[in-house]
């Protein structure tokens, strides 16, 4: 007499791989949904942009200070700016998106079709990204352009710089969406990290401004530490490698905490 066989298990995830361009797709998919929000472009790509020409238009601004080395507050808004756009990005516009789709059951009903739901959140992490860079290229040409501000000086350490501030801010907006169970929590917490980090990168008062005690504490946090590296390469220093080691070490922080504690559902 024969004997039942039991149903082969391999198929049941031959799809998760089968389909060729999924993640592509998903990325173009995810691309237009993007583009069709107005108020995250405005906040991530136009804000930062339209704080720096406000600024600029400050006469004050624009004088050439002895006790900045000579160099003028809108000189040390650029880097500021830049910082803004990526926070904006990461910190306000990614953890709702993210949380979002965890707690609508996407990320989970993903996990039944051909593509992985990490299609999905890399596609968002990469699109943040994107437009963070957009937005500080941005700023440093509308800097030049209308308030003669000098382009970096050194370029590859502004460059190193600035990357892995990128990839600080997104690994941060990651742990939020990972700690926060809804999209309002994640809100919340975003909004709260939000104005901490604005302070440390100096938005209301430029790092190098601060008084000394400040300025030490402010420097061993991601965005103080970034905010001198961007201000040192961009006067032709190559970053010190203790800010751009404190940048690292809080992305790679964040990053691993992030992977470890998300969830998918």
């Amino acid at each position: 007499m024969a004997t039942a066989h039991t149903a082969p298990t391999a198929p049941a995830t031959a799809p998760r791989t089968a389909v060729p361009g999924a993640t592509l797709a998903v990325l173009k998919a995810e691309t237009r949904l993007f583009l069709r929000e107005p108020g995250s472009l405005f906040w991530i790509v136009v804000f930062p942009t339209a704080l720096l020409t406000i600024l600029g238009l400050v006469p004050s601004f624009r004088a050439h200070d002895d006790g900045l080395g000579g160099r003028r507050v809108i000189d040390l808004y650029v880097p500021v700016a830049v910082l803004l756009a990526l926070i904006m990005s990461g910190l306000q516009a990614m953890p709702p998106v993210l949380t979002g789709y965890r707690e609508r059951g996407i990320l989970r009903r993903m996990s039944t079709t051909p593509v992985r739901p990490s299609a999905l959140l890399g596609a968002q992490i990469a699109l943040h990204g994107a437009a963070a860079l957009v937005s500080a290229l941005l700023v440093v040409a509308v800097g030049r352009t209308a308030y003669g501000v000098r382009l970096p000086e050194q370029p590859f350490g502004y460059l190193l710089a600035l990357l892995l501030a990128v990839g600080c801010v997104l690994a941060i907006g990651s742990l939020i969406c990972a700690l926060s169970r809804t999209t309002k929590i994640a809100a919340t917490a975003g909004s709260l990290v939000y104005f901490s980090m604005m302070f440390t990168a100096g938005v209301w008062v430029p790092v190098q401004a601060m008084p000394d005690a400040l300025r030490r504490i402010v420097q061993a946090t991601p965005f103080g530490a970034a905010s001198q590296a961007l201000d040192q390469a961009a006067r032709g220093d190559w970053p010190a490698w203790a800010y751009l080691g404190a940048v690292a070490t809080w992305a790679l922080a964040a990053g691993w905490t992030a992977i470890r504690t998300f969830r998918w559902q």
